[in-house]
């Protein structure tokens, strides 16, 4: 009887302990970085909310800072990061660099190799007007199956190399992985060498040449889901883009929200 009793005791102890260790677990934080530490896909994606609110990542804040990585601002104020990706250029740049020119907004460019060697003149212009040109890797290859940090570095540093090469000028210290795949060391490495990685927190199908949005699609989307914070992810390839974008920051501004650069993020 009394060794029935001991094990009772024993097992109640047991789950005792388990249950304190589980609320403190969640309760800390804990939790949500066991689940985003094994991420179960290399594929950034978001989750919209209400209108006007923060998407949710398949990763968060949190466990994306300690990686010195980003998908939104930490603020609540009416910021808005613009960037934009490219991989080939098809006439729609310049526009977008007068409208931003017009609305003294300063923008990150993340580019390619390919880009740079064949477009030197505007990659010197958005220098010029004071542009962030960034890292999105020299040959735009699917980053998270690379696991030599060797390679990895490559990738990088071949494209740190052609942009002093065009411009005299070293390259900032900002990646975004090509389609927004990555893994876990990849954000590691990319910090180990000294980058902020950027992902997005609103962005939307612009990027297919023959399968063009038209300006009010572009809008139900750009509009209903800007947010405080937002790094807003557009394609500089995208036709409608370079239409669209003086008026579509004429919108944002009439909406209350001014436009910050990502080197002000952190």
């Amino acid at each position: 009887m009394i060794y029935v009793l001991k094990r009772k005791h024993i097992a109640c102890a047991v789950t005792l302990i388990l249950l304190v260790a589980a609320f403190y677990i969640f309760t800390t934080g804990g939790y949500m970085k066991s689940v985003f530490s094994n991420l179960k896909t290399n594929d950034w994606g978001l989750s919209y909310r209400a209108s006007g609110e923060k998407p949710v990542g398949n990763a968060d804040s949190e466990f994306l800072r300690q990686y010195n990585a980003f998908y939104t601002a930490p603020t609540d104020e009416k910021y808005i990061y613009l960037t934009f990706d490219a991989g080939y250029e098809n006439g729609a740049t310049e526009q977008i660099l007068d409208a931003l020119k017009k609305h003294n907004a300063k923008a990150a460019f993340f580019l390619v190799g390919n880009y740079i060697e064949k477009n030197p003149e505007l990659v010197k212009r958005m220098c010029n007007e004071g542009h962030i040109v960034a890292n999105h890797t020299y040959s735009h290859p699917d980053m998270s199956k690379i696991s030599s940090q060797e390679k990895f570095k490559e990738e990088l540093t071949r494209l740190e190399d052609l942009y002093k090469q065009t411009t005299g000028q070293e390259m900032p210290k900002y990646y975004r992985p090509p389609q927004g795949k990555f893994s876990e060391e990849n954000l590691k490495m990319a910090s180990e060498m000294g980058y902020k990685t950027f992902f997005w927190s609103l962005a939307y199908v612009d990027w297919l040449d023959k399968q063009q949005p038209t300006k009010d699609e572009a809008f139900s989307k750009l509009l209903t889901r800007i947010h405080p914070g937002a790094v807003v992810l557009l394609h500089s390839t995208s036709r409608t883009n370079g239409e669209i974008l003086d008026e579509l920051l004429s919108r944002w501004e009439e909406m209350g929200y001014t436009f910050r650069s990502i080197n002000e993020i952190s």
